[in-house]
């Protein structure tokens, strides 16, 4: 059989995850000549051999590439055989103007890595910088495209002949792993007290063991930024944590020594442990089980506890047989980012940490744990970030975009018309600090994907603080760059639309807490008959007045008063229930009346928010979504009675009216029916007119396909209920799972919007 050749792009995530070594060893297997390497728009095959071996080693490769790799695009063309291939080999990596490559996230520690630090006869026992191909930092260490070793920040490391020999060895796992590293030439790990002063142990991983044990408080650097630490045990401790960084009811998330520790406290579905296990290693909300015996104020006023598994060599040697649970919250000022230098931990963290775990290895990017829950058997994404980001989508676009997200759990992207990159989780835009993040974050990407922006999207409302930014002289981009403007929720209905491949029209139910809409109102009950393009709000809930703003967004008690004085006017007094008679009635009515600072609003998360003051759950909330996860977590999921409602017509737009829903809350506060009751008879009324509504609009439209978004479908009892009742009915239902339904999603729906609109 005569020989063939053939040169294979591969496109996608194929750097940095051991592709070049796979390839090589397949060809060997086949008896294939030619050569292997990187360029920056991802890999390059030059290949001859017998048809009969390319065609296997094209199965393979398509098949079953390596376990980080994400194959896009690959392509064959035919060449006339090269008579000087004698051999396979692996080239130097190319460098071209133009990266397209995509860059592969942080990955937690592989199994044949842990089980060397463990091993007392390997030369990187218990070193907490071990990784290989298969695992370790990707995105957190890059500060250029290709991914090399000299565009790392571990560049400074020079390693050791025994590490050179094995990143040199293509039959090796750590061919070309960028960080690899040993005790002998990598980073090292050391102990400081709060002042900085450096402590000298022999071994600072046991001296952190014994000094969390002892009680203290631990800043600890990881992968992509400091965690505080301490024993999720000690109750007291935990107290202490939570003064010190002003952060008096926000459940902390906990890391668990190992599955056996996690069966022990958190019921656990076989697709949660998957979850846990996976190389992504988010954190997940899981249940606690009857036996969970951990301190109330690790996660007050919920079912649930966060929890992660140990993802990096460091972590799984902060415990010991003794030690089965670490609280491990982010480690930054409440509300500001995830703090990522030593500098920055040593300056900012010193009144609330004891002690200091740092490390020599710079993180060039800081990014925070993931966040996701199962749900309907399915993982769904709250917060994207280690593991999960940057998010790689094969979406081709008419120009250059840039969408900046949303002001709260702000995430952006950007498309270099031939993907769409969606960044990680940056945070709520509120302070300099986060903006300042925001900015690097939008530098880098542009800069790492050689992308200028043609298009920058903005949310439409008009407050937004990165409308005072100037991106244009900031980021050095051209004057005639053309800015346009996206609907928030159009923007949520979208952004699933984009995950689930969705071009058609589509109803499009979008519930959170604020998003600005046409008519200059605060939205957040919306029903959009809407494509990728345009929308129609065809249906949304009865408004209400937000006496103070933002101020009773902060106190839902306001709410709560609002409501009654919007069902029973005047009268309302007579109806207050006795936890809120104490509070200032007639100044919320006068600035209702008047009209001072009380902006309208159709938010179901607002909604929630006063129906969990009205029953006396909350007046005072110390961080978003407080009011509505404790009315979540009380609600008597057996009870399947709902209140009253009703929905009007009005011209073109159906409107939900929640008039009976509040007079049957108030009836049942005044006849002692429990709390637990009154939340689950709430719930089942929202999953009600949202059924009753895609119904009418059903009929109207003709249209069946259902996208359920927007943060409050966060609520499992909402989610998981809705879903059911809508394929009861015979809907199509979509919804999303690894793009986050709330504001982190926008982004990714607003340069979907914008890349239609484009002429």
């Amino acid at each position: 059989m005569s020989k063939k050749r053939k040169v294979i792009d591969v496109y996608g995530i194929v750097q940095g995850v051991g592709f070049r070594p796979f390839v090589y060893n397949l060809a060997i297997k086949n008896s294939l000549t030619g050569y292997v390497n990187n360029n920056s728009n991802g890999v390059i095959i030059d290949i001859q051999g017998e048809e009969d071996n390319l065609k296997a080693f094209i199965v393979e490769l398509s098949k079953n590439p390596p376990l980080l790799s994400k194959i896009k695009k690959v392509k064959i063309t035919e060449k006339k055989v090269n008579q000087k291939y004698t051999d396979f080999y692996i080239k130097l990596t190319e460098k071209n103007i133009s990266p397209t490559t995509y860059i592969s996230p942080d990955y937690s520690i592989c199994d044949k890595c842990k089980t060397e630090i463990f091993d007392k006869n390997n030369k990187r026992y218990r070193y907490p910088f071990t990784n290989c191909t298969c695992c370790g930092p990707r995105f957190s260490i890059i500060k250029d495209l290709p991914y090399d070793r000299d565009l790392t920040t571990m560049n400074e490391f020079e390693m050791c002949e025994s590490c050179k020999a094995e990143y040199n060895n293509p039959e090796n796992r750590r061919f070309h792993a960028q960080p690899n590293a040993c005790p002998e030439c990598g980073p090292i790990v050391f102990l400081s007290k709060s002042n900085g002063e450096l402590i000298k142990y022999e071994d600072p991983l046991t001296e952190t063991i014994k000094l969390i044990k002892e009680g203290n408080i631990i800043a600890v650097k990881g992968l992509g930024g400091f965690n505080l630490s301490c024993d999720a045990k000690n109750e007291e401790t935990i107290r202490l944590l939570r003064k010190r960084k002003k952060r008096p009811q926000k459940p902390f998330a906990v890391m668990m020594r190992d599955l056996e520790v996690v069966k022990k406290y958190c019921n656990l579905s076989k697709e949660e442990e998957a979850v846990l296990l996976s190389n992504k290693r988010p954190i997940v909300l899981l249940e606690k089980n009857k036996n969970y015996g951990l301190p109330n104020n690790l996660a007050p006023n919920n079912k649930r506890v966060g929890v992660m598994l140990p993802y990096t060599p460091l972590h799984y040697l902060l415990f010991d047989e003794n030690t089965e649970i670490l609280v491990m919250t982010s480690g930054n000022i409440s509300g500001e980012p995830i703090i990522y230098k030593n500098n920055q931990a040593l300056e900012k963290l010193n009144n609330i940490a004891d002690y200091y775990l740092l490390n020599n290895r710079e993180i060039y990017m800081s990014i925070d744990d993931s966040v996701t829950r199962v749900i309907k058997n399915r993982e769904r994404v709250i917060r994207s970030a280690r593991g999960y980001s940057p998010k790689s989508i094969f979406m081709n676009t008419k120009s250059e975009i840039l969408a900046l997200g949303s002001e709260l759990k702000n995430t952006i992207s950007v498309s270099n018309k031939n993907d769409v990159f969606m960044s990680e989780y940056i945070g709520d835009l509120k302070n300099i600090e986060t903006t300042n993040k925001f900015e690097r974050v939008i530098s880098h990407y542009l800069k790492i994907y050689s992308i200028k922006p043609k298009i920058i999207v903005y949310d439409m409302h008009p407050s937004f603080v990165y409308r005072d930014i100037n991106l244009k002289d900031i980021l050095n981009i051209n004057e005639d760059v053309k800015i346009m403007e996206t609907q928030h929720h159009h923007s949520h209905v979208v952004s699933c639309m984009v995950e689930n491949d969705i071009n058609e029209q589509v109803i499009g139910i979008a519930y959170d807490g604020t998003g600005y809409g046409d008519d200059k109102k605060i939205w957040g009950g919306e029903f959009l008959l809407c494509n990728r393009k345009e929308y129609v709000r065809i249906g949304h809930l009865q408004y209400f007045n937000l006496p103070g703003g933002e101020s009773a967004i902060k106190n839902p008690w306001k709410i709560a008063l609002s409501l009654l004085y919007k069902v029973y006017n005047d009268d309302f007094i007579n109806y207050i229930p006795n936890n809120l008679k104490n509070k200032s009635v007639s100044v919320i009515k006068n600035i209702i009346d008047k009209k001072i600072n009380s902006p309208e609003t159709s938010s179901i998360g607002r909604l929630f928010d006063g129906i969990s003051a009205l029953i006396g759950l909350i007046e005072e909330i110390s961080f978003e979504g407080e009011a509505a996860i404790i009315l979540e977590n009380i609600s008597n999921e057996e009870i399947i009675n709902n209140y009253k409602y009703n929905i009007d017509k009005i011209e073109d737009r159906y409107i939900i009216k929640f008039n009976e829903i509040i007079i049957g809350i108030v009836n049942d506060i005044r006849n002692k029916v429990t709390k637990d009751i009154i939340s689950a008879k709430f719930h089942n009324t929202v999953v009600e007119f949202t059924i009753d509504m895609a119904k009418r609009i059903r009929e109207k439209t003709k249209v069946n396909k259902v996208i359920l978004t927007g943060g409050v479908f966060q609520n499992e009892i909402l989610l998981d209920r809705t879903i059911v009742k809508l394929i009861e009915n015979n809907f199509e239902v979509i919804t999303h799972t690894i793009i986050p339904c709330n504001d982190s999603g926008i982004s990714l729906g607003q340069l979907a919007i914008a890349n239609e609109k484009i002429n």
